[in-house]
């Protein structure tokens, strides 16, 4: 299985660099995964495509303002972005100098307060660097200093509407440095209408890193490893899972990140249990042969040529399938990646 398996052309103006005006008029590609066969619709069209008997399952992490721009003490110009925080004062961080900063070196980041947010570099975790902040409350410290970490396809500075926009209505748990795009086309009038149907819904949680940016370096798919995630899955979620199951419905996931959360959630059951509550780290990789357990639909955005989350989506829908809808995608102008249109995948 080669990388270049994955690889689609998407013409430079097709990547959406704004959100669309109302988040529940994106377009909506609906592709049927028996057959391959597609429909072209608008996103506020979804409850037509679910029954009473659904489960609709949503990511509900929060997108910290992660990036920091400052300056070493002796004075290099530096770019930082929290990839976990640590307690209260500490966090993981990658960190763009002209000159690796090295243990004791004094970082000082900028923002409206007349004082600047001062870190010390404690030393290297792998790509990290962990840093200690002077301060006992670096996540309040973040909404004061730091920017939205928009990704590196969206060439233009984050901007105060970002802050809304480049977050999900219903976030609730803060910790991730990139959103879980699928949800950000859900609104409150479109939850009304879906939760009117009588379809279920539920919550996991996982917290997406800077990772899911990085590009896939070898030829070979089989020998790329995954960057680690934090999840969370309920028992409450879990036994919603098993009711939906048992009235015949369907587990529809919002996003990758849902995606990967009941999956790897499931490979951690034991016994004859589909899937049990679980805390802690992922870095399940789905890539074609792999054996869905839970996910029988999903919604999910359009994602980067040759990138992991291309393989998960072709794990799903066949990968033959997925190309020829990115293409048609392309030929009818859909708007791509984070704040781009959306695919339903059942």
């Amino acid at each position: 299985m080669q990388l270049s398996d994955f690889s689609f052309d998407l013409p430079d103006e097709l990547i959406a660099h704004y959100p669309c005006p109302q988040r529940s008029a994106s377009r909506l590609l609906c592709l049927a995964r028996q057959d391959g066969s597609m429909q072209h619709r608008h996103f506020a069209d979804l409850p037509e495509f679910l029954t009473a008997k659904d489960l609709l399952v949503f990511n509900d992490t929060r997108v910290i303002p992660a990036r920091l721009l400052g300056r070493k003490e002796s004075g290099g110009r530096i770019e930082a972005l929290i990839e976990r925080v640590l307690g209260d004062s500490e966090a993981l961080a990658q960190v763009r100098a002209s000159k690796s900063p090295k243990p004791g070196t004094r970082l000082l980041f900028e923002g409206e307060p007349a004082e600047p947010l001062v870190a010390e570099v404690l030393g290297r975790e792998g790509e990290f660097y962990h840093l200690r902040f002077a301060t006992p409350d670096l996540t309040g410290q973040l909404e004061i200093y730091g920017h939205i970490p928009l990704p590196p396809y969206i060439q233009r500075e984050d901007e105060l509407a970002d802050r809304e926009r480049y977050q999900t209505v219903f976030n609730r748990h803060p910790g991730a440095v990139a959103a879980p795009t699928a949800g950000l086309h859900f609104d409150e009038p479109l939850l009304q209408r879906i939760r009117a149907l009588g379809v279920d819904t539920a919550h996991v949680t996982l917290h997406v890193g800077s990772g899911t940016f990085q590009p896939v370096r070898v030829e070979n798919v089989l020998e790329h490893r995954m960057h680690s995630e934090r999840i969370i899955v309920t028992a409450a979620v879990c036994e919603q899972i098993r009711a939906c199951r048992e009235r015949g419905g369907r587990v529809i996931a919002v996003g990758t990140t849902s995606v990967r959360t009941l999956e790897s959630a499931a490979r951690q059951s034991s016994g004859a249990a589909l899937i049990e509550p679980y805390s802690g780290e992922t870095d399940i990789f789905i890539y074609p042969g792999f054996q869905f357990r839970v996910v029988d639909a999903m919604i999910t955005n359009f994602h980067l040529s040759e990138s992991t989350l291309m393989m998960l989506v072709s794990a799903f829908a066949g990968r033959e399938h997925i190309l020829q809808a990115y293409r048609e995608a392309v030929r009818q102008r859909y708007r791509f990646f984070s704040y781009g249109d959306a695919m339903l995948l059942y």
